[in-house]
């Protein structure tokens, strides 16, 4: 069973709604909606994006789904929390290579420039790729990881 988390602010509201309703029909995937819960105009993609992209970093979700307006301030958001490996994916040949070359573990969307169901077809090839484990991938992760180690031990 994967474990899906997903997110989004207004700007990405309704899609992550129709996001929930697609994945919860598929055999497999469990998902945890990490909000926003309603419809406001008024919300922060940070305050709706960070729950969820802790939880990948904690391992509480298997994958996550980070939904905006553009993607683009979901995507910075990720990538601020340690353990996390975001991208905003406009194709689908990025939404699969990420997972299996880099072990991406949030997509990041933009609602409004992308079509709804151009979005499922991203998260579907995002859901079912895994990473591939070669040794040239791993070795890049490993470099990526501790880059990621030397920030946080610098900062303390």
């Amino acid at each position: 069973m994967t474990k899906v988390g997903i997110a989004a602010d207004h700007g990405g509201f309704y899609a992550k709604e129709k996001l929930i309703n697609l994945l919860n029909g598929r055999e497999g995937i469990s998902v945890v909606d990490y909000g926003a819960d309603t419809y406001n105009t008024q919300d922060d993609y940070p305050d709706c994006v960070a729950p969820l992209a802790m939880a990948v970093a904690k391992g509480e979700v298997d994958k996550g789904i980070a939904i905006c307006g553009s993607g683009v301030g979901a995507s910075i958001v990720c990538n601020k929390v340690p353990g996390v490996r975001a991208a905003l994916i406009c194709e689908t040949y990025s939404a699969h290579q990420g997972v299996e070359h880099d072990n991406m573990n949030v997509i990041c969307l933009g609602a409004r420039v992308l079509g709804e169901v151009y979005i499922e077809e991203l998260v579907m090839a995002f859901l079912h790729a895994e990473f591939s484990g070669e040794e040239r991938h791993q070795r890049r992760l490993d470099k990526v990881k501790a880059l990621e180690n030397q920030q946080i031990a610098s900062s303390k």
